[in-house]
């Protein structure tokens, strides 16, 4: 591959899918700053980073050196100028509230240098939104990533009409050195690709808890029979994505939508975990509790023994 001219990257946001593109691209062998605004927010990172170096021994075969030397390319910092100082790309992953989102754009501003790019890690929202707020809209599109970044290794590019050519050869460029699959966006399109498709199923799992018609459980389940070979269900995706993300998804699109049921998923979620302080997988409990949750076990989607019957018949009886 040729020498890349964007070694030096800044993720901005020390959340769960932040701390995982700054993770695997420390990996994949690139200098990275990680900005959040609070220490409190980066020991947590940090605390996962202990947590991708056991996986990434354990399921890319990463050696003690790898691990050795992808903690050596990572820094923290709550300093945003000192953060960007040296960037050749930004990655915004910061919450999926709209207005966060700008004052973040309009605050880093002044501290860019001339040539760094800046991309949106955004879930659902668009890069015309933002686009503005950078102050170089020609540098600026969309690469959002999929949680698991290590294996579910997808870079969904986006441009908005101001995008220049060579910003998104640039980006995917970027996200192939980074050992992604480069998956194109023809046009705007809230959601992209993975969460038009997720969650649209990720709320409607939700809404059958919500309203008490099943159990993560037997939502995954059937979710993992109807789609053999997959590794998780929706319940189980969820704390995978963290239910801050969720919530704030929920939120926004329940309002913009005006989508009841949407609300109350979003509802339920502030109730039941954030509430709680429940975090999903990354703080070691969700619908499930880990490191080892039930629908990892193997007979997880295997037809119950008879035995069984009554336990679960009795799950179907209507008060």
């Amino acid at each position: 591959m040729e020498n890349s001219e964007f070694n030096n990257l800044t993720v901005a946001g020390a959340g769960v899918l932040g701390g995982q593109i700054a993770w695997h691209s420390a990996y994949k062998g690139k200098n990275v700053a990680i900005f959040n605004r609070s220490e409190e927010g980066l020991e947590r990172c940090r605390t996962a980073h202990k947590t991708y170096a056991y996986i990434y021994k354990q399921d890319l075969g990463a050696t003690d050196k790898d691990i050795q030397e992808t903690e050596g390319r990572l820094t923290f910092s709550t300093d945003l100028k000192q953060a960007v100082a040296n960037a050749d790309i930004v990655i915004e992953a910061i919450p999926e509230i709209p207005d966060a989102k700008t004052k973040f754009y309009q605050s880093m501003m002044p501290f860019l240098p001339k040539h760094t790019l800046l991309a949106t890690n955004s879930s659902t929202l668009l890069p015309s939104s933002f686009a503005e707020a950078t102050g170089r809209p020609e540098k600026f599109c969309a690469l959002h990533f999929a949680n698991l970044i290590w294996s579910l290794n997808i870079g969904e590019v986006m441009a908005h009409k101001g995008t220049s050519e060579q910003t998104l050869v640039d980006v995917t460029r970027f996200a192939i050195e980074i050992g992604m699959v480069p998956i194109p966006l023809q046009k705007e399109y809230n959601g992209y690709v993975c969460n038009a498709l997720s969650v649209p199923i990720l709320n409607a799992a939700q809404s059958l808890i919500t309203s008490g018609a099943s159990t993560p459980e037997y939502v995954d389940r059937t979710y993992m029979i109807l789609n053999r070979g997959c590794a998780l269900g929706p319940c189980g995706l969820m704390d995978v994505v963290g239910f801050k993300t969720l919530f704030d998804v929920l939120s926004h699109w329940g309002e913009a939508n005006q989508d009841a049921k949407m609300l109350a998923n979003a509802q339920y979620i502030k109730e039941q975990f954030l509430d709680k302080g429940l975090q999903g997988m990354q703080g070691g409990q969700g619908y499930y509790k880990y490191p080892n949750p039930s629908y990892q076990a193997p007979d997880f989607i295997d037809v119950p023994d008879i035995s069984k019957a009554k336990e679960i018949a009795m799950m179907a009886k209507l008060d």
